[in-house]
């Protein structure tokens, strides 16, 4: 197991400014705290595990800036709940890292990774790719074996597009399972924080220390017994190389005795609009109660405007959209209830239509899981892509403990020397 001192020596040698910089602060006196931990006659379940947290999520004695310097100054002084279940469960948080600032949600130009306090988060494996999501430098540090497990948090795609990039696994559980007490926010509606680590067991573990309570055991689903939609929405948007890696998994699942069937679940217009409208009210009950000078959303976007060579170079379009739609209250009361209507009605449709299966997994661009608030995991299995990365693929599911003892035998099944043969990679 990597200590708290090893991963305090990596963060330092290739965490930094000069390395894949997705560090954004170190307690180098966690190793302290490690040694504390492995002298607990109790072992509780992370017992000494150093870990990573989005610095977008409370810990206490560290800043909480979602990657903005206009939050520089916001230092927390208590850990967020989610935290507190972690020590409680042995957990070494070692540090904080970078993300996309404000979790994506400044402008629609801002690269994955980047972020006014931080710089650019690289990706793990080469650099020029693109990191992905917005828990970026969570998923990199662990995919680079920098902490063997790290936190992050996920609106659309922020945990399980930036693992399945890094190739690692990335779990978003269902929304409202985990405590969003301490963390600045995008969407009530959507938001969760969640685990990443390098395979689906330690992910799962750690996910089960972040819960009050912790998760039932989880045994793997035998494949002649496993059933699996595939949701082929957007499909054709990959490209050659990911459409031949998919068909080979697809072919694997089938070949070892999954039920294999289709479903179309595209995006649909509901998530964003309720992104949009319950970001201002989400980031300022926030910042009512933290040490941040910055109270209100239009002090935020005033700080960006008065500091166009810092904050500015991607532009805030989407912090100033947020900003109109809260200056609009009717409009924004009558198309919020309409988007909120319509998501249960999505909702509806969307789980019945695969409430029969274990897992869907997804072949294109959606986040028809996330609008339903559907726990989702990524999956990395053991063939690289041309650019030396591990190949992934993401599944969501209506029932969360189904949903894990799939993701298991899939793991399995990816990982196997059968399927590392039969899975074409170019």
């Amino acid at each position: 197991m990597i200590t708290a001192l090893d991963a305090i020596r990596l963060a330092k040698e290739i965490g930094g400014k000069n390395g894949l910089n997705c560090i954004a602060e170190l307690d180098e006196t966690a190793a302290v705290e490690s040694g504390k931990c492995s002298e607990n006659a109790h072992f509780p379940p992370l017992s000494g595990m150093p870990i990573l947290v989005k610095d977008n999520i409370d810990v206490k004695g560290f800043h909480t800036t979602a990657g903005s310097l206009a939050l520089a100054d916001n230092m927390a002084l208590n850990d967020a709940p989610i935290i507190q279940n972690l020590r409680r469960n042995g957990a070494v948080i070692i540090g904080k890292s970078n993300m996309t600032e404000f979790a994506n949600y400044v402008s629609t130009k801002m690269p994955g990774g980047y972020s006014s306090r931080g710089g650019q988060v690289i990706h793990a494996v080469k650099s020029g790719l693109d990191p992905l999501g917005s828990s970026t430098g969570s998923a990199v540090a662990v995919a680079a074996g920098i902490v063997p497990m790290a936190v992050g948090t996920d609106t659309s795609h922020s945990i399980t597009a930036c693992a399945m990039g890094n190739g690692i696994c990335g779990l978003k559980p269902p929304a409202g399972v985990l405590s969003q007490e301490g963390i600045i926010p995008i969407s009530k509606t959507f938001d969760s924080a969640g685990a990443m680590a390098q395979n689906v067991s330690d992910t799962l573990k750690l996910y089960s220390a972040m819960r009050d309570e912790p998760l039932p055991e989880i045994t793997q689903t035998p494949a002649g017994k496993l059933r699996i939609s595939v949701n082929i929405a957007n499909a054709d948007m990959n490209p050659q190389e990911r459409r031949k890696y998919l068909d080979g998994v697809i072919e694997t699942l089938r070949n070892n005795g999954v039920v294999i069937s289709e479903v179309n679940q595209p995006p649909t217009p509901e998530l964003p609009s309720i992104m949009k409208r319950e970001f201002g009210t989400g980031l300022e009950a926030y910042l009512i109660k933290s040490g941040a000078k910055l109270k209100t959303l239009k002090q935020i976007v005033e700080y960006y405007e008065a500091h166009p060579d810092t904050m500015m170079k991607y532009g805030c379009d989407l912090l100033r959209g947020a900003l109109y739609d809260s200056s609009q209250k009717a409009y924004v009361v009558e198309e919020y209830q309409k988007a909120m209507k319509s998501r249960a009605n999505e909702m509806q449709r969307i789980t019945k239509e695969i409430s029969d299966y274990d897992a869907v997994l997804i072949t294109g661009p959606t986040y028809a899981n996330h609008l339903c608030g559907l726990p989702t995991i990524t999956v990395a299995g053991g063939t690289l892509d041309t650019n030396g990365v591990r190949q992934a693929v993401m599944l969501y599911g209506t029932d969360e403990f189904r949903l894990y003892a799939a993701a298991l035998a899939v793991e399995q099944l990816l990982n196997s020397s059968l399927t590392q043969r039969q899975i074409p990679i170019c």
